[in-house]
């Protein structure tokens, strides 16, 4: 896997989030570029590192924007970009497309979250604990997150926001050694209580920690503050603090 490495340093202008360095890593998947992007604090001590495969629109600005917050949390977080430097969707149909496109290749899927959090391992210059590694997802990265942690792959966790839980291989739950938890809001109708129950009895095959936390009067996106499709997308401010919170949580217990 071939690894370029752009730097830019960026001020970001969030209120209360510190200014966070971002570096953009492009490698090569097949005959495929990447271009992922690592956030952190260049100031801060070392910390743990979060593969972070963001909602269907990819390595977007706005998406971006949510990673420097979570990164403000105490993290390295890395981009993820599963679609490809020429593949990024400029709209919500594009982006329906892409994202179809890779639910619908679950092999492709999971090659390109692996290579990702291989390169995430890989940076060493960025105070990342390499020794505490997780991945997290919204909404489309979610379904990659998990497809990831289906694989086997060596995290401590694996986190979902609003996350697509279907899988069409549920089977593969054996493979999994990292820690579950999966961010839910119980009114989301883009993962309808049957994809709940199959996620459920997936997780109950082998010894897998798992959670299953089902936000009351929340739907799809309850994170994104520009979603605002009433009883369909729509940011919830309450139940996004509660699940940012629920996720550190989780995340010290597993890096211990």
């Amino acid at each position: 896997m071939e690894k370029v490495l752009i730097a830019m340093t960026v001020l970001t202008s969030i209120p209360g989030v510190a200014k966070m360095t971002t570096k953009k890593i492009a490698y090569d998947v097949d005959t495929v570029r990447l271009e992922s992007v690592l956030v952190y604090d260049d100031a801060s001590p070392p910390r743990p590192g979060l593969l972070m495969v963001p909602n269907w629109m990819g390595v977007s600005a706005a998406n971006l924007r949510q990673a420097e917050l979570v990164a403000s949390r105490g993290y390295v977080v890395f981009v993820a970009d599963v679609y490809g430097a020429k593949g990024q969707p400029k709209n919500m149909d594009e982006a329906a497309k892409a994202a179809g496109a890779l639910k619908g290749d679950r092999q492709l899927l999971r090659k390109r979250v692996t290579a990702a959090l291989a390169a995430l391992k890989a940076q060493k210059d960025a105070k990342l604990e390499v020794t505490k590694l997780a991945a997290i997802g919204f909404c489309f990265g979610g379904t990659a997150a998990l497809e990831l942690a289906r694989t086997g792959a060596p995290l401590a966790a694996v986190v979902t926001f609003h996350g697509g839980l279907s899988s069409p291989t549920p089977a593969d739950a054996k493979n999994i050694t990292a820690r579950v938890l999966a961010l839910h809001g119980a009114d989301d109708p883009f993962v309808p209580p049957d994809e709940v129950k199959a996620f459920e009895a997936e997780m109950r095959q082998g010894t897998i920690d798992w959670q299953l936390v089902s936000f009351g009067n929340a739907v799809h996106s309850f994170t994104d503050p520009d979603a605002n499709v009433p009883g369909k997308q729509q940011y919830n401010e309450k139940v996004a603090r509660r699940a940012y919170q629920m996720m550190d949580t989780f995340l010290a217990e597993s890096f211990q």
